[in-house]
This record gives C-alpha cells, sequence and structure tokens, in this order.
C-alpha cells in the first residue's frame, strides 16, 4: 500500500501561497458559512410556522438535494462547454438574489415559495458544484492536489458547523430569521468578488463555445462513455454510490435513535456533531501525511471499509457516551475518504471532461443518498432503527472491498493518465499554477 513514487510533500501552507487557490478556497469558505446559515435557518422556521411538521421539513431537504441527482450531468457538459470562472460568478450572483428572495417567502409565510427558492437555489448549485471542482486542477500541482481536496473538505465541515451555531443563536437568541438571509446573500456577493480576481485559464478557446440540445446529449454520451470505459471512474461511481445507500440512512435515523430510543434531548446533537467536526479537521491536518504513505486508491477503498466497520457498532450503543468515539472514527475517515476520491477523478480525467465526470460523481451520491434516506424510515419501522444501522455498515463494508477489487492493478494505470492529464493541462498559453515557493 506504501507508495514508491518520489514526490514534494505540499502542505496546506504551501497550498494557500499559492494566489489563484487562496481566492478560491476564501471565496468557498464564505459562501460554505453563507449557507450552512441559511439551511437550518430554513429548517427552523418551517419548524416554527408547521408547528414541528415533518413532513415539510422533508420536502425542503428534498428540494434542496433533487437538482444534483437530475441536473447534475446535464449541467457537467454545460461546465465543460463555457468558461469555468464565468459560471462561478454568475452563480454567485444568481444565489444571492434567490437568497434575497427568503425575506419575503418568510415575511409572506409562503411554504411553496420557499420549496421554489430552495429548488432553484440548488440548482445553480449544481453548475457552481463541478466548476469549482474541475477548476482545482489548474491553480494547483499534481502533488498537492490530495491536500488541496483535503484542505477544501475540512474547511468546508467547519464553516458548516461555524453558521449552523450561528443560525442558532440568531433565530434562538434574536428571534430573527430574516438576518441570516441577508448574511447569506452578502456571502454569495463576497465570494464572486474573490472569484472575479481568478488570473487561470480555465479551458481553452475552443471548448469555450455555444452548447446546442444536440451537442449537450452528444457530450453527456461521451462522459458516460468514458465513465464506461474507465475502470477507476466505475469503481468510484460504483463505491460511492453502494456507500450512500448505506451512509445516508444515517442522516435520518441518527436523531430518532438519540431521542426517542437512548431517551436524551436535542440538547445534545451540538456535542455529538463537534466530536465529528474536530475529528474531520484534525484528519485533514494529517493528509499530507497519508499521502506520502498511501495512494488515492488505498485511501478511498480502505475508508469505505473501515467507514462501514464503525457503522456497524452503532446498532448495539447503549448510552449516548458511546456514541462519541464512534462518530469521532467517522469523522477521521471521512476528510481522507473524500480527499482521495476527489483527488482520483481529477487526475485520471483530463481537463475537458472534468466538469461532466464531478456532476456524474455528485448525482450518484445525491441519488443514492435520497433512496436511503427515503427507505430509512420505513425499513426502520419494520425491523427497528438498530437493524438498519447493521444493514447499512454492511452495506458500506460491501462498497470497500467492491473498490479494493475494481481498483486493484490500477495505480500504475492512473499514473499514466496523470501524467497525460498534465500534459493536456501544459499545452495552454498561460501558466496552469503558480510557483510554490
Amino acid at each position: 500500500m506504501t507508495q514508491n513514487v518520489a514526490q514534494t510533500t505540499v502542505t496546506a501552507r504551501d497550498l494557500l501561497k499559492i494566489r489563484d487557490f487562496r481566492l478560491l478556497w476564501l471565496g468557498q469558505i464564505i459562501s460554505n458559512f453563507g449557507d450552512a446559515l441559511t439551511h437550518l435557518t430554513l429548517v427552523l422556521y418551517i419548524n416554527r410556522i408547521t408547528s414541528g411538521d415533518a413532513q415539510a421539513i422533508a420536502w425542503l431537504l428534498i428540494a434542496l438535494a433533487l437538482p444534483m441527482a437530475t441536473l447534475g450531468l446535464v449541467a457537467g457538459v454545460f461546465v465543460d462547454r463555457w468558461n469555468r470562472k464565468r459560471v462561478m460568478i454568475i452563480s454567485d450572483g444568481l444565489r444571492a438574489v434567490l437568497t434575497s428572495g427568503f425575506v419575503a417567502a418568510a415575511v409572506l409565510q409562503q411554504l411553496w415559495l420557499i420549496y421554489v427558492l430552495a429548488f432553484l437555489h440548488a440548482t445553480i448549485s449544481a453548475f457552481f458544484a463541478p466548476a469549482r471542482s474541475a477548476v482545482i486542477p489548474r491553480v494547483v500541482p499534481k502533488a498537492g492536489l490530495l491536500a488541496a481536496n483535503s484542505l477544501s473538505q475540512m474547511s468546508v465541515v467547519f464553516f458548516r458547523v461555524l453558521g449552523t451555531a450561528v443560525a442558532g443563536v440568531l433565530v434562538g437568541t434574536l428571534e430573527t430569521f430574516n438576518t441570516a438571509f441577508i448574511i447569506d446573500a452578502i456571502t454569495f456577493i463576497a465570494s464572486a468578488l474573490l472569484i472575479a480576481q481568478l488570473r487561470v485559464a480555465t479551458q481553452t478557446a475552443e471548448t469555450q463555445t455555444a452548447v446546442s440540445v444536440n451537442r449537450i446529449f452528444a457530450q453527456l454520451r461521451d462522459g458516460l462513455g468514458l465513465i464506461a470505459r474507465s475502470r477507476i471512474l466505475i469503481g468510484v461511481m460504483v463505491a460511492g454510490g453502494v456507500a450512500m445507500l448505506g451512509a445516508g440512512a444515517l442522516n435520518v435515523l441518527l436523531a430518532p435513535m438519540i431521542v426517542n430510543d437512548l431517551g436524551f434531548p436535542e440538547t445534545w446533537f451540538g456535542a455529538i456533531e463537534f466530536a465529528q467536526v474536530s475529528a474531520m479537521i484534525l484528519s485533514g491536518a494529517l493528509v499530507t501525511v497519508l499521502a506520502a504513505k498511501f495512494k488515492p486508491t488505498n485511501l478511498a477503498s480502505g475508508g469505505l471499509f473501515l467507514s462501514g466497520l464503525v457503522i456497524l457498532p452503532l446498532a448495539f450503543v447503549s448510552h449516548i457516551w458511546l456514541l462519541f468515539p464512534l462518530l469521532f472514527a467517522l469523522g477521521l475517515l471521512a476528510t481522507p475518504l473524500n480527499a482521495g476520491i476527489s483527488t482520483l477523478i481529477q487526475t485520471a480525467v483530463a481537463d475537458e471532461h472534468l466538469g461532466r465526470i464531478s456532476s456524474a460523481l455528485n448525482a450518484v451520491i445525491q441519488t443514492a443518498s435520497l433512496v436511503s434516506m427515503f427507505f430509512a424510515g420505513t425499513l426502520a419501522a419494520l425491523v427497528g432503527v438498530r437493524n438498519v444501522f447493521l444493514i447499512s455498515g454492511v452495506i458500506v463494508v460491501l462498497s470497500g472491498i467492491v473498490a479494493v477489487r475494481i481498483f486493484s492493478g490500477q495505480d500504475s494505470v492512473i499514473s499514466h493518465q496523470s501524467s497525460v492529464v498534465s500534459e493536456q493541462s501544459s499545452i495552454i498559453g498561460e501558466p496552469v499554477t503558480e510557483t510554490i515557493t
């Protein structure tokens, strides 16, 4: 499992010396904070005006998740044809407008308008996410991709937790919802201003052309064909999708287990979330060390397998204190796992295909998560919450085994494809990255 290929270790400090990556990262953490602020505020608002109607909250979560699962593939085609920097700037601008619309929806107390705005907001995000993912390899050297993805993942988690905490204070203490929406709109404007300063060449001039309907479907078929011909990409899609079929149930059933089964109040959620988040931040700081010892394939398959082994004991937890080490362990595995998967795609896929491949992965994961969340409640009613955790753990373990089998012998292929991708990137006239000093 140890890497024999010598490469320069790139740390988070090195990455933040790269101007374009620094701007991209700052824009990300600002908007992540605003997103978390708005999402929890919307949940709390709907919970209040509907007197705790769980179905009304479920419709909000579906509206936020559905676009990535249904429109993600098509969005990726556009991202690969359009100027990615411009896509991110326009996306931020539109999301600022839509977030401001939540103020009017809250004042009018129109749930249908909130659902529509949430769906449109998530639709725009379906364009932004693959555009940002495809730009990272153009501003970061190959040796720094794993560290860059880890830093991004760690930052997402930290600032989402921070945004969630601020939302709780604004709603619980100040009794205000609209302030959160206004702050979120400002974060999108700030993100757009930062991204506007990027000096990176995102694609060749030939790819930045208008997209006809026929071309959309032709390139969609091309992207899906690329996945079908690549054992590495098949492994990422299958393993990620199977894992989310199991792990998605945790999002639905962990709260009922704590409150209904273990008999502890909701106030414990903050401490439990902190345990998992602190572990993700810790493991993110160690990813550069892991990158020197393990290949991305090992991080992905090993992370899935070990995560499944950690989920299994959740079925036997008898006291809330036992949840802390288990969720801490899941947090430790999450950052290197996600960083490994992102790095596999970025090193194995040429620049002109990165948008649609990233969107395809997001679509698979979101669809699997939606299916898992949809059936989790029904399955729990039939066999019990604890048995669902057993089933979930087995599914995630199987996804790790599948990944090991599919990735077996593929490291040399990844190394070759990575070299090809680097050569293709160097053909573009403008420099791909700044020098790391």
